[in-house]
């Protein structure tokens, strides 16, 4: 039981790796220039500290909510659902398939957010539930 978590584990690890092989750029690191301040905020939402720059962001409004799509569909609760349970497998996907996406950005806003976060949540649950079961 045991080596075949491994085993799943170390394959989940070297999908993530392959993945990370891909071309583009994946992090950048910035040399920052040193001021009487370091290590405090900048108004630029950066903290710097010597020889490490570290870029803070928090999400943005999505300016296609409440919108239609091609279709003239709005993402609700149960596609929101939908799409957080298989949220891990278009994950996985879209690694390798550019135009995959995980979240649908015509939707209708927290409504969708907290059916795509129950499907995350209930993806893991019965992962948990289907692992843990399995003891000796």
């Amino acid at each position: 039981m045991k080596k075949s978590r491994f085993v799943f584990v170390l394959s989940i690890l070297m999908l993530v790796m392959l993945a990370g092989c891909g071309p583009g750029v994946i992090g950048q690191i910035n040399t920052p220039v040193p001021t009487p301040q370091g290590g405090t905020p900048a108004p630029n939402s950066q903290i710097n500290v010597p020889g490490v720059s570290i870029q803070i962001n928090a999400p943005g409004p999505n300016p296609l909510e409440n919108t239609t799509n091609a279709n003239g569909f709005v993402a609700g609760v149960w596609l929101g659902l939908w799409h957080g349970i298989i949220a891990p497998v278009t994950l996985a996907l879209s690694f390798f398939y550019p135009n995959v996406q995980m979240y649908e950005v015509y939707n209708d806003g927290s409504q969708y957010n907290l059916g795509f976060l129950l499907g995350v949540a209930l993806f893991f649950v019965v992962l948990g539930a289907f692992f843990g079961s399995r003891r000796r």
